[in-house]
């Protein structure tokens, strides 16, 4: 294999594994918040937080295809 298909997989792997990441991330603060009788707006400031930390994520790769589509590295 040569380093193209290298690079291809290793940023698959890595955004399966922030995919993953930030699903596992949810589930603790879902279970946590729900054991400890979080009122709605503690709920809505951690999922929020949580959710701007992925949109964050989704973004740069966003950046990223439009940069290697426009040719700067």
């Amino acid at each position: 294999m040569n380093a193209d298909n290298y690079q291809v997989i290793e940023s698959v792997v890595l955004n399966l594994s922030l995919v993953l990441l930030f699903v596992l991330l949810g589930l603790a603060i879902h279970d946590v918040l729900k054991k400890n009788d979080v009122p709605l707006v503690g709920k809505v400031v951690a999922y929020g937080v949580l959710g701007l930390g992925a949109a964050g994520f989704v973004a740069k790769g966003i950046i990223q295809l439009f940069y290697s589509a426009s040719g700067v590295s």
